[in-house]
């Protein structure tokens, strides 16, 4: 480009790697970024989290190494509530693909990034919006409670949104008579239609994490740890939560280990929150839950939630990249079922 006679290679460099970088985006679904040899992954995120004005919300699910540099770590509840009430100009969610639109969906205006675009999430997945909105239209005039875990679509098509800590007190909260519609995860529905005593219609859909969760190995694992609590999330089998001492989100779960007495747990959840576990009890006993397939942590772990590196939260502050966008429409559906969640909650 020629400016008053004079080449501006800056304006073309700036365009080529900004170009480059959106091509990234578009092939692999994160972006690269070179870190000087002398500089340090961890104090350069912290520079450019101040340079940039960002905030990294991280789930429990994360790697340790995220949790430990994420300016505040949680549930989708209390991700969502912190994402709503953030001053920052920049939203890196650490997390999965939902988890960012959620974050869009509360904070129009503001930037938000994920690591990786294919942190993606089986039980998202299992809802998509054209058989879910047909679904829908085989049973009208009923209140459409949608679990967190899904897309912004269905959020959309949604009346409230409902997460696993607040599931049971969002379907307590509608009149006894009102018809309900619980989606899309069958085994957190299952497990608030026995707490609330309330028949509700299903979508018959589930997280891979917890499914995973072999009932059979669990057992061997209780004979061998017999004094231990099997506490466990309500997206687990109903098999495996019949036998939970306990039974709650993942904060919840967390909470419980920090007060009860008991020294020894089996954790039937993702195997990342057992890190907080560990920082909030060192001196108990913190056992993962097995998973049907035989691998190297002897845990259920999600492959999604695992995509997130250092690495790649570095590259996307450095390039605000990948970005997550929500169309207006959509999102101003949306907004409306999940701040009637924030409302009850």
């Amino acid at each position: 480009m020629i400016i008053r006679g004079v080449t501006s290679d800056r304006f073309n460099n700036d365009k080529y790697k900004q170009m480059n970088t959106l091509e990234e985006v578009e092939k692999q679904g994160f972006v690269t970024a070179e870190l000087e040899k002398e500089k340090n992954l961890v104090e350069e995120i912290a520079r450019l989290k101040k340079e940039k004005n960002a905030v990294i919300l991280a789930h429990y699910y994360q790697q340790e190494e995220i949790q430990d540099i994420a300016d505040y770590i949680g549930d989708s509840l209390g991700l969502a509530q912190e994402a709503a009430k953030t001053d920052a100009d920049v939203i890196l969610f650490a997390g999965v693909h939902f988890m960012g639109e959620t974050a869009k969906i509360l904070n129009p205006t503001k930037k938000v990034i994920i690591p990786d675009l294919n942190a993606g999430c089986s039980l998202a997945d299992s809802a998509p919006t054209d058989k879910f909105e047909a679904f829908l239209k085989q049973y009208p005039n009923h209140t459409v409670i949608s679990y967190i875990n899904c897309s912004a679509e269905i959020k959309a098509l949604s009346d409230i949104i409902c997460t696993s800590s607040n599931a049971v007190k969002i379907v307590d909260s509608l009149p006894k008579d009102a018809k309900i519609i619980f989606a899309p995860d069958i085994n957190l529905g299952k497990y608030v239609q026995k707490k609330t005593g309330r028949e509700m219609i299903l979508w018959d859909g589930a997280c891979e994490v917890h499914i995973e969760i072999s009932a059979d190995k669990l057992k061997l694992l209780q004979g061998k740890y017999p004094n231990a609590k099997l506490i466990a999330h309500p997206e687990c089998q109903e098999v495996v939560l019949n036998d939970a001492n306990f039974v709650g989100s993942t904060t919840a779960l967390l909470k419980f280990v920090e007060e009860d007495d008991a020294t020894e747990f089996i954790v039937a959840t993702e195997v990342g929150i057992i890190h907080k576990m560990k920082q909030a009890v060192p001196h108990k006993k913190l056992i993962p839950a097995p998973a049907v397939t035989n691998n190297t942590c002897a845990c259920s772990e999600c492959p999604y939630m695992k995509l997130n590196t250092l690495e790649k939260i570095y590259a996307s502050l450095v390039h605000l990249q990948p970005e997550i966008f929500v169309p207006e429409e959509t999102r101003l559906k949306a907004l409306k079922s999940v701040n009637r969640m924030l409302e009850l909650s």
